[in-house]
């Protein structure tokens, strides 16, 4: 017959084994707050925002896409011979498409995606952290020497692609000037 002293070590024993289960669900939950960090809120990303000028960022490239659009609107006038009446229609059409890509890609416009984007991939500890980055005097040389740095990219990209281009270019020609092979 078991007696009371049995009973209660096996109730210890019980006992026991949900304290360390419920001790291992602790610490658990302490090694993963990390990964359940704090959303940054909308004034954290606004202040990265604006440390890291991406409103006048954004500006900078508006009038490098409104080129490109009219660069494709003169190949549409230099491919077909267009009356005058076609040629201000076309004029019409790319006043129209410049002022629709100005209003969607304006900052006002933008703003909320980025806040909403910002928030989606970076905690609030990764925000302040850029923040603090872009609003420190090395943040600052960045964003100043960037637009040389990429301008210097583009031209080293460009003369390393040359000779791939002129290779190319050679390979083009053979082809184009081999005589078609005569037909059985």
């Amino acid at each position: 017959m078991l007696g009371p002293s049995f009973i209660q070590d096996v109730r210890m024993i019980h006992l026991s084994r949900h304290l360390r289960r419920a001790t291992l669900l602790l610490a658990l939950a302490f090694v993963s707050l990390p990964a359940l960090a704090a959303p940054p809120t909308d004034g954290d990303i606004n202040r990265l925002l604006s440390a890291s000028r991406a409103q006048s960022m954004l500006d900078a490239m508006l009038p490098q896409i409104e080129a490109m659009q009219q660069q494709q609107f003169d190949q549409i006038t230099q491919q077909r011979q267009l009356d005058p009446q076609k040629q201000e229609q076309l004029k019409r059409i790319q006043a129209r498409t410049a002022e629709t890509l100005r209003q969607a890609l304006s900052w006002q416009q933008l703003r909320p995606m980025y806040v909403d984007l910002y928030k989606q991939t970076f905690s609030k500890e990764d925000v302040l952290a850029m923040a603090e980055f872009y609003e420190s005097s090395a943040g600052q040389s960045l964003l100043d020497k960037t637009p040389a740095l990429m301008q210097n990219v583009m031209v080293a990209i460009q003369s390393r692609m040359q000779p791939l281009f002129a290779d190319l270019q050679k390979d083009l020609e053979t082809i184009v000037n081999e005589p078609a092979p005569a037909a059985k």
